[in-house]
């Protein structure tokens, strides 16, 4: 079970790290721009977990392999021919960078609450629930904001309410079924979700839309 979780763990990790150099590369970055763009995307999540439940220092400057995964991921994004492919082709890097996105994002909401339960000695579902979204979401978040951009998150499709739902979905499967079970239906409810919302367009009332309909 520790081997999955560490495969499941790196592959979020890449995948983070990936859609943060890609959103570099777009805002025309130089290498370390693009470097550390993909690091903040694929570890900043975690820090802010550990920081919250007091496991300092945390994880990512105590393991270096997630630091070390996340420059191998980025450099390969800023190869010359990734790069002119990817400014080619812009379908395909929003396609990418959304399944990316989703899949990072899903893999660490259910892993932050791993790592809580790990180190946490009571059982806390609202504690838990917060730390699973603020692990999925913070390395996003955090991209966002050092690249320019207004958050993902706050306006484009379902994206903390799937990360919400996920993480509620593996607190309460827990109990009922093996760990990696219960993982992976969850991750599954996450991708759905953020699949769903990007195909139909669903979105949570907008503050304009809101204001439009009060005058």
């Amino acid at each position: 079970m520790d081997l999955i979780i560490t495969i499941i763990e790196q592959v979020g990790i890449a995948a983070f790290a990936i859609s943060g150099a890609i959103t570099g590369i777009r805002k025309q970055m130089d290498l370390l721009g693009v470097l550390l763009l993909g690091i903040v995307t694929a570890v900043g999540g975690g820090i802010l977990r550990d920081v919250i439940i007091g496991e300092t220092p945390p994880m990512a400057f105590r393991n270096p392999s997630y630091t070390i995964i996340a420059c191998a991921a980025s450099l390969v994004i800023f190869f010359p021919c990734v790069r002119s492919l990817l400014n080619r082709k812009h379908k395909l890097f929003d396609l990418i960078l959304f399944a990316l996105d989703t899949v990072g994002m899903a893999v660490f909401t259910i892993v932050g609450i791993q790592g809580a339960m790990a180190v946490l000695d009571w059982y806390n579902p609202f504690l838990l629930g917060f730390v699973g979204v603020i692990t999925g979401t913070g390395g996003g978040l955090l991209r966002d904001v050092l690249a320019g951009n207004v958050p993902y998150m706050f306006m484009k499709h379902i994206y903390v309410t799937a990360s919400l739902l996920g993480a509620v979905c593996y607190i309460y499967l827990l109990p009922l079924m093996v760990e990696w079970l219960a993982m992976l239906l969850s991750v599954g409810v996450i991708c759905m979700v953020r699949v769903l919302s990007s195909r139909y367009r669903w979105n949570l009332p907008r503050a304009k839309e809101f204001l439009s309909e009060c005058e």
